[in-house]
């Protein structure tokens, strides 16, 4: 471990614990002064660990943090991105401590102690790594590239405002890569790198029957209940096998052979494991496919959430007016979300019946991305792992979604490396969220390789 990484390990961690308080909660806009507070806190923070040109640059949303250094315009530029902004907390019984009251607890898979809190992981504590590497770089004299900061406050929202904005500063922002860190590895004596992810199409869904909430003694049994109804037409998305029955979902789903599927199967993967973490009996998903293979190169559709009627304390007998789900499609390569989201619209509205109405709202969605292994982008990243973790690591497909990575190819014409550090046992998106402070540390230790290994590379 780096001689000033040893020496500001507590300050470093202080450091985040103060930017976890924050509580930027971009889905509510009650958060946003919380949103600009935390983009000051990363401006100055850049400023500090020696960035030049820090600015904090509005949006018509939440503001987006930019610094660089630029040490030789001959050299490689690497762009880092990542997102300051973080899911909602709720449900917040279900949380062991307070979200945005960060505490270091130890787990059987953190046996150093990982922070419990909102961001930890995703992505607060990993995009922090790139800010605290970077300081140690300048600190070290060890930037061996050119760097640029683009940090934004939107990504668990869409990144609705970040197109745009790339699109306005695509020559302030020119690079030769875009370096994220918003992933996993396998574990923690496992590196791995994300080679693949999926693409998305994320909408609402309505459902009206009567123009009031209705009796239901003098109503049931005569008036559609628009819970019964959305219930049943959210069963009846799925067949027996666990396919989506919309039509035509699947026609442009890239077909992965069987000595890929076969290599992708052998990453460690231990299934009684999975479901001792999670406290479940049994696994459940598409007919035909592994657990590694239904959460990387299948596509999938979930309801994120479900409401209407009265869910007060007691019981209050009504027949709703109406009710609402939240559903997210996970697609794969070759599969477009404007054309997925116009199936799902057209094959909803035609399976409802006559006694209610529908309305299907689109919210945001992204194209699925898969990057090579053979770029000096994706090397670069093998070799600052093997570095510290001391194996080389395994090239992996990831079920999650950053429809980003698409919009930098197309803008700035580059790959995009993502060189996570997380687990998938950490929580994100889901109470007692958490960060190893190992894998903080090791992020740090690791950035620095990629550029001293991009920048020889990178000829």
């Amino acid at each position: 471990m780096s001689a000033y990484l040893e020496e500001n390990k507590a300050r470093f961690l202080e450091e985040l614990l103060t930017l976890l308080r924050i509580p930027s909660v971009s889905a509510d806009p009650d958060f946003s002064d919380e949103l600009a507070k935390t983009a000051k806190f990363i401006a100055d923070k850049l400023t500090e660990a020696g960035a030049d040109k820090v600015e904090i640059m509005e949006t018509k949303g939440f503001p987006i943090v930019y610094g660089e250094k630029i040490i030789n315009p001959n050299l490689p530029t690497v762009l880092v991105y990542g997102h300051y902004d973080v899911q909602p907390p709720d449900p917040l019984d279900l949380w062991n401590s307070p979200p945005f009251e960060p505490v270091i607890k130890k787990t059987d898979l953190h046996p150093e102690g990982a922070i419990f809190a909102r961001g930890a992981c995703d992505d607060k504590g990993q995009m922090y790594m790139h800010v605290k590497a970077f300081e140690m770089m300048i600190k070290e004299d060890r930037l061996t590239c050119n760097v640029k900061f683009m940090l934004e406050g939107e990504e668990e929202v869409g990144s609705e405002n970040l197109g745009p904005f790339c699109r306005k500063y695509a020559e302030k922002l020119a690079c030769d890569v875009v370096l994220i860190s918003d992933t996993s590895i396998i574990s923690n004596d496992v590196p791995s790198i994300t080679t693949g992810l999926r693409g998305l199409s994320y909408l609402e869904v309505e459902v009206t029957g009567a123009n009031r909430d209705l009796h239901s003694g003098v109503y049931g049994g005569a008036v559609a209940n628009p819970i019964n109804v959305l219930s049943e037409m959210i069963a009846s998305l799925k067949d027996e096998n666990n396919s989506i029955s919309i039509p035509g979902f699947y026609d442009d789903v890239q077909i992965i052979s069987a000595e890929e599927r076969q290599k992708m199967n052998e990453a460690p993967f231990n299934l009684e494991a999975y479901k001792s973490d999670l406290e479940i009996n049994d696994i459940e998903g598409e007919s035909g496919y592994t657990t590694l293979e239904r959460t990387s190169i299948r596509p999938t559709l979930d309801v994120n959430g479900i409401w209407g009627g009265y869910i007060g304390e007691g019981a209050k007998t009504v027949l709703p007016s109406k009710a609402f789900a939240k559903i997210s499609m996970r697609l794969v390569p070759n599969q477009d979300p404007d054309k997925i989201t116009k199936l799902f619209t057209e094959y909803f509205k035609q399976i409802a019946p006559k006694s209610v109405q529908v309305v299907v709202t689109p919210h945001h969605g992204g194209q699925a991305a898969v990057t090579p292994t053979n770029t000096p982008e994706y090397q670069a990243a093998s070799l600052a792992m093997q570095s510290t973790f001391g194996k080389e690591p395994i090239p992996q497909r990831s079920g999650g979604s950053i429809p980003i990575v698409a919009l930098f190819e197309e803008v700035f014409g580059v790959k995009s490396v993502l060189m996570g550090f997380g687990l998938d046992s950490d929580a994100i998106h889901s109470p007692n969220e958490h960060f190893g402070l190992f894998n903080y540390y090791k992020g740090i230790e690791t950035i620095p390789y990629f550029f001293e290994n991009y920048a020889k590379l990178k000829v």
